[in-house]
């Protein structure tokens, strides 16, 4: 029996890491590709010959038509928002006949909207910065165990019965008064939605087991990245799904040992939405320079993000948790014409040194980093590279830097640009 390949692509940082572009890449190439977690809170921008594409639901390998594309059980599934995408692609020549949504995937509705906002302004200073769309809300259901799966669209009568039991025990239980808590309220967009999306919600296990035992190429398409995982991340201040290797596997339904690569996607500097502690932060004009040049403002929200030097520290312990095979280094471009460069090597705080990345928030605002700088290289000497090879020697020396920070890993993909063919393959 033919070998399948699974790879996953892990985003090493706090999300927005370019991993859309290298899903695009190997989605060339792919049989199936699995959008594992996450919801419509995260963003994958994608740059092909087609445009430029802003992905919140649709797995990134819609573009190649011989690719099938499952949306998996861990996905947090806005009905409302999932149409409007497929509306807006649609109307730019992108077939759906290769989307699979499970069965299992949780839907979030307004409710779970409304919850998060009126949660996130009741937290007043104490706010986790969330996106306000609901995911957090939504798990929270499926942890209660009265979320509201995919398959009740394809029955409609039945989901406005479980939606009437599950809004009943949200007046109960909340002190506010809305109409997106009455079940009135969803009638004719249940049908809508049902009749729209009937056609894709169907069991993906045997499908994966089919495309496995065929040796299949697949994609597992993380969502958010290490350092936002619900469990091994910056808590409280993360989100609401699991964002490792670990995750992917579970929300995709993939057994465990069909993995054999772990793709970690990194930018060439750091960047976090929303509070919490960050080291190598740059609140100053070279942060706002990288920032303006990088374009660093969020796919789903537009909410401006924070900038810094690279984290060597934090790059290890998301290799720790993921076990990266293989590594991929975005956005170097965004760096051209910075003379002086900076990697993180490790920290100081009240106590000393660290010994590890701590994901306490508290302790890790305390943080000093400790750096190791490096020669910086310039737009044109970037531009006419198409190689690894032909990247300026402090380039290759920089992004070589970076991987050296995660033992057994290697440098894959280089990114020098939004286009795909842009990305350097090493």
């Amino acid at each position: 029996m033919k070998q399948p390949q699974v790879s996953a692509v892990i985003g090493g940082q706090w999300g927005d890491e370019g991993k859309g572009k290298i899903v695009d890449y190997l989605a060339a190439d792919a049989d199936v590709v699995i959008r594992s977690q996450g919801g419509d809170n995260a963003g994958h921008t994608v740059l092909n010959e087609r445009g430029k594409f802003g992905l919140h639901l649709v797995p990134a390998g819609i573009f190649n038509p011989d690719t099938i594309n499952i949306m998996g059980a861990g996905v947090a599934l806005n009905p409302k928002t999932l149409l409007k995408e497929m509306k807006e692609l649609g109307e730019r020549g992108v077939s759906f006949d290769n989307l699979i949504i499970s069965p299992k995937a949780h839907l979030a509705f307004d409710y779970h909207l409304f919850i998060d906002q009126s949660q996130e302004h009741a937290r007043g200073k104490n706010r986790i910065e969330t996106t306000k769309r609901g995911i957090g809300p939504t798990y929270m259901d499926k942890a209660e165990r009265i979320g509201l799966q995919a398959k009740l669209l394809l029955e409609p009568d039945r989901c406005m019965e479980e939606l009437a039991r599950v809004l009943a025990l949200k007046r109960k239980h909340l002190d506010q008064d809305n109409e997106v808590l009455y079940p009135e309220y969803y009638e004719d967009f249940v049908k809508e939605a049902g009749a729209a999306l009937k056609d894709f919600i169907r069991p993906t296990e045997r499908i994966i087991e089919e495309h496995l035992h065929k040796g299949s190429r697949f994609v597992l398409e993380g969502a958010h990245g290490t350092l936002l995982d619900l469990d091994h991340g910056t808590y409280p201040m993360v989100t609401a799904s699991n964002s490792t290797v670990g995750g992917l596997l579970v929300g995709a339904g993939m057994p465990p040992l069909a993995l054999n690569k772990v793709v970690g996607i990194f930018k060439s500097y750091q960047t976090r939405v929303g509070a919490g502690g960050m080291p190598t932060e740059l609140d100053n004009e070279l942060g706002e320079h990288i920032r303006t040049r990088g374009h660093e403002f969020g796919t789903t929200t537009g909410r401006p993000r924070r900038v810094g030097f690279f984290d060597g520290v934090a790059a290890l312990y998301a290799h720790r948790i993921n076990g990266f095979t293989d590594i991929a280094v975005t956005r170097i471009d965004t760096l051209a014409d910075v003379k002086e460069l900076k990697i993180a090597t490790g920290y100081k705080d009240t106590a000393g040194w660290p010994t590890d990345f701590p994901t306490d928030n508290t302790r890790l605002s305390d943080c000093i980093p400790a750096y190791e700088s490096y020669e910086g290289w310039t737009e044109a000497e970037i531009a006419k590279a198409s190689t690894f090879d032909e990247l300026p020697l402090s380039a290759k020396a920089y992004c070589e830097a970076i991987v050296t920070s995660m033992p057994g890993a290697k440098l894959s993909f280089v990114g020098v640009g939004q286009a795909r063919n842009q990305l350097l393959v090493i």
